[in-house]
């Protein structure tokens, strides 16, 4: 059976699915999977160098902001 996110299991009633990949250098770019929807990945081309991070509502799992903090450059 497939399960959100591509995890092993399925999360419980009333918690949401969510999955963060780290990238490998500037070889892999990293991914986040939130609720069976890929927010951020090289493929939609939203990340960047440094920590991509993603707000989402707790309640009702809406992406509300997304950014990249360059911690290379400052």
């Amino acid at each position: 059976p497939r399960h959100k996110c591509g995890n092993k299991n399925n999360c419980p009633p009333n918690y949401f699915a969510f999955k963060i990949i780290s990238g490998a250098a500037n070889v892999v770019g990293p991914s986040i999977c939130f609720d069976d929807r890929i927010l951020m990945s090289s493929v939609k081309n939203n990340i960047g160098r440094g920590l991509n991070i993603a707000l989402v509502n707790g309640t009702d799992g809406k992406l509300l902001k997304m950014g990249t903090f360059d911690m290379y450059s400052g």
